[in-house]
C-alpha cells in the first residue's frame, strides 16, 4: 500500500491558487497602472515632436535672410517628423516650414489644455485607430509663452510607438508578476502550506492510531495562527488521548464488575435463603438484625448494578412518555418517607406547578431519588422540592439542610467515583448518573448553592420534547 498523500495537485492546492490569483492581481494592477502611463508617454511624444519642429523653426530662422533652400527645408521637416511648421506671434502669424499643400487636418490637441483624462481619451483613441490621421498639435512656443507654435503630424509614428511602449510595458509585467508570485509561492510553502501539511499528517496518524505517542505534534515557537493551532492540536491530543485511556479502563472495569456482579449475586442468593431461615428465630435479637441484613445485601447488590449501568459501553434508551411532574416527585417522597430508608421527603405542591413533561419516568425517578440520598448520606434530615415554569422549561429546585459540600469536592461534584460519602457508603456515582440522565434530556443539573445550612440543587428540564430520543 503506497503512502498516502496529503498534499494536494499543484492547481488545487491553496500554493497553485494563490499563486495564479498573484499573477492576475498584478497584471490587473498593472492595467491600472498602464492607461496613465500611456497618456504619459503620448503626451511627451508630442512635447517632444513639438521641441524637434521648435528646433528646425529656429534653423530656419538662422539662414540668409530667414529663407532655406528646398533640400534643407526638406531635411528640417522631415527631421520635426512633420507636414508643416507654424510660428504664432502676438503681432504676425508666419510660416516657417511645409512641404507644399498641408493636408486635411483630422484632430487638433492644444497641450496647453489638456488633463489627465483628456490625455487618456487621446491615447485610447490613438491606440484603437486603424487609419492614420493628421493631428494638429498646438504649445506655447518654447523661450517665448506669448507666442504659439503649431505642427501637422501624422498619427501613425505615435501609434506605432504607443504599441512599442505597451509592448514592453506587456513583457515587463509578465516579468514581475511572476517574480511576485514566485516568491509569494515559495514564502506560502514555507510559512502556510509544510506546517498545514505537518498538522493534517499529525491528525491522520493520530486518527489512525490515538494511543501511540509519537503521533502527537509537537508546536513550534510560532507566534501565528499556525503556531497557536499547533499548541492546541497538542493540546486536544492529550486530553483525547487521556479520555481514551480512561474509557478504556472503565470498559474493562465495566467487563470485570459484570463477572463481579453475577457471582456476588449468586453469593449473595445464597445469603439471602440463609437468612430467611432467621426469620423463624423468635430471639428478639435475631428478629432485630435480621433487617439490617437484608438491607445490608439490597445495598450490595444495588451498588454493583449501579456501576455496572455507568460503565457499560451502551446507555440505555430513553423510554418517553407524558406525565405530570408532580406525581413522580410525590412517589420519590414515598418511597424515601420515614419507615422506608428515613428520610423524610417533602413536596411543595404550591410552589411546584402542575407541569406536564415528556421524559423517561423511570430514569427521572432515578434522577431524583439519587439526589435525595446523596443529600441522606452527606448527613441532612430533611429535603424540600420546589419548582416553576418559564420559557416552555421547568426548574426544579431540591434543597436539603446538610452540612454542605466541601469545597474540595464542588469542582468535581458530577465527576464519577469523585464526590462518594464514604460514611454513608456512597459510591461517587449517584450524581454522575443524575447529570448524565438530565443531559440525555436535553436539560441541565447544576449546584446553585452550599454552605452550612445546607445545599441546593437545581434540575432544568424542557416541558415538551420529541418521543423516542436515546441518551
Amino acid at each position: 500500500m503506497q503512502p498516502r498523500s496529503f498534499r494536494p495537485r499543484f492547481l488545487t492546492g491553496l500554493s497553485g491558487r494563490l499563486l495564479a490569483l498573484t499573477i492576475c492581481f498584478v497584471m490587473l494592477a498593472e492595467v491600472l497602472i498602464y492607461l496613465p502611463s500611456a497618456a504619459r508617454y503620448c503626451r511627451t511624444y508630442l512635447e517632444d515632436q513639438i521641441a524637434k519642429a521648435n528646433l528646425a523653426a529656429l534653423a530656419m530662422q538662422a539662414s540668409p535672410d530667414g529663407v532655406a533652400a528646398e533640400p534643407l527645408r526638406m531635411d528640417l521637416l522631415l527631421h520635426a517628423g512633420a507636414h508643416a511648421i507654424v510660428l504664432r506671434a502676438p503681432e504676425r502669424r508666419m510660416l516657417m516650414l511645409s512641404e507644399g499643400m498641408p493636408p486635411v487636418i483630422d484632430a487638433g490637441i492644444d497641450l496647453r489644455l489638456q488633463s489627465w483624462f483628456d490625455w487618456i481619451g487621446i491615447a485610447v483613441s490613438t491606440l484603437v485607430q486603424d487609419q492614420n490621421r493628421v493631428l494638429r498639435v498646438i504649445d506655447a512656443t518654447p523661450g517665448d509663452p506669448n507666442g504659439t507654435i503649431e505642427v501637422l503630424l501624422d498619427e501613425t509614428p505615435l501609434r506605432l510607438a504607443l504599441y512599442a511602449f505597451s509592448w514592453r510595458i506587456l513583457q515587463v509585467s509578465i516579468i514581475i508578476s511572476l517574480v511576485t508570485a514566485g516568491l509569494v509561492y515559495l514564502v506560502l510553502q514555507v510559512w502556510m502550506v509544510r506546517p498545514i501539511v505537518r498538522l493534517t499528517e499529525s491528525m491522520v496518524h493520530f486518527r489512525d492510531n490515538p494511543e501511540d505517542e509519537r503521533s502527537t505534534i509537537v508546536p513550534r515557537r510560532r507566534g501565528d495562527e499556525i503556531g497557536i493551532a499547533e499548541t492546541e492540536l497538542a493540546a486536544m491530543q492529550g486530553q483525547v488521548r487521556a479520555a481514551l485511556r480512561q474509557k478504556a479502563r472503565l470498559a474493562a472495569l465495566g467487563g470485570a464488575m459484570a463477572r463481579i456482579h453475577h457471582d456476588l449475586r449468586n453469593t449473595l442468593a445464597s445469603a439471602v435463603l440463609a437468612s430467611d431461615g432467621l426469620a423463624d428465630i423468635d430471639d428478639p435479637q435475631v428478629q432485630r438484625l435480621a433487617p439490617r441484613l437484608y438491607q445490608a445485601i439490597d445495598r450490595a447488590v444495588g451498588l454493583t448494578s449501579r456501576t455496572l449501568d455507568f460503565v457499560r459501553d451502551e446507555p440505555p434508551p430513553l423510554q418517553e412518555s407524558r406525565f405530570m411532574l408532580r406525581e413522580l416527585l410525590t412517589d420519590v417522597a414515598d418511597s424515601l418517607s420515614p419507615g422506608g430508608e428515613g428520610t423524610s421527603l417533602r413536596v411543595d405542591v404550591d410552589g411546584l406547578p402542575d407541569a406536564e413533561v415528556t421524559a423517561d419516568r423511570q430514569q427521572l425517578f432515578r434522577v431524583f431519588q439519587n439526589i435525595v440520598l446523596n443529600a441522606r448520606q452527606a448527613g441532612a434530615g430533611r429535603v424540600q422540592v420546589s419548582g416553576r415554569a418559564q420559557d416552555g422549561r421547568i426548574e426544579i429546585d431540591v434543597r436539603d439542610d446538610g452540612p454542605g459540600i466541601p469545597p474540595a469536592l464542588r469542582e468535581r461534584l458530577f465527576l464519577p467515583f469523585a464526590a462518594g460519602n464514604r460514611k454513608g457508603g456512597g459510591t461517587g456515582l449517584g450524581l454522575a448518573i443524575a447529570h448524565e440522565i438530565v443531559t440525555a434530556h436535553g436539560g441541565s443539573l447544576n449546584l446553585v448553592e452550599t454552605g452550612s445550612d445546607g445545599t441546593t440543587f437545581r434540575v432544568q428540564l424542557p416541558l415538551r420534547r420529541l418521543l423516542h430520543r436515546h441518551v
